[in-house]
């Protein structure tokens, strides 16, 4: 009876040089380390489960060209991110529909001391009913940690702009939201 592959270990780079000269191997070791990450990230970002695996897709078909702009300076994982998130708003600009699904948000932590579905399922249609815009904002800032100036950066707007739209992600949250807590 076959066995799958061993999963790489977390934090392991894969094999870079295979994989930018089409190893596929290489390629596939990567994904099975990588891709359920980036299609957390990206069910955040897109509020689609099935966009989101279209980000990932793209990601990775993409991966032995992108290779050429990686450096090999700081973690491989967050470069990754970094281009999952912008695969993510560039299919968003360019016309690619993003519909939220009741899955999409699943891995957005809900408060540990509740426990309770019905919170966790409100909470998870609350951020997929914010604007595209405020979702983005909302994700990359307090869910992925980023900065404004970064936030600023990969969405190509000031970091004023983000600081308002996560106001305005805030309040739009705690206005659907309601005496949750």
């Amino acid at each position: 009876m076959p066995h799958a592959p061993a999963r790489p270990a977390p934090g392991a780079v894969p094999d870079l040089a295979a994989i930018r000269d089409g190893n596929a191997d290489a390629l596939a070791a990567c994904y099975r380390a990588y891709a359920p990450a980036l299609l957390a990230l990206a069910y955040k970002l897109t509020a689609s489960r099935a966009d989101a695996e279209d980000v990932v897709h793209d990601v990775f078909v993409g991966l032995p060209e992108a290779l050429a702009q990686y450096d090999e300076r700081g973690q491989f994982s967050g470069w990754l991110a970094r281009i999952a998130t912008r695969v993510a708003l560039a299919r968003q600009r360019h016309g690619s529909r993003f519909e939220a699904d009741d899955a999409a948000l699943e891995t957005v932590a809900v408060p540990a001391d509740t426990g309770d579905v019905v919170v966790a399922d409100r909470v998870h249609r609350a951020l997929a009913s914010l604007s595209p815009a405020l979702r983005h904002v909302f994700v990359l800032r307090v869910v992925l940690d980023h900065s404004h100036a970064e936030i600023a950066a990969l969405l190509g707007i000031t970091p004023n702009a983000s600081e308002v739209r996560l106001h305005r992600a805030v309040q739009q949250l705690r206005g659907l939201l309601g005496n949750l807590a």
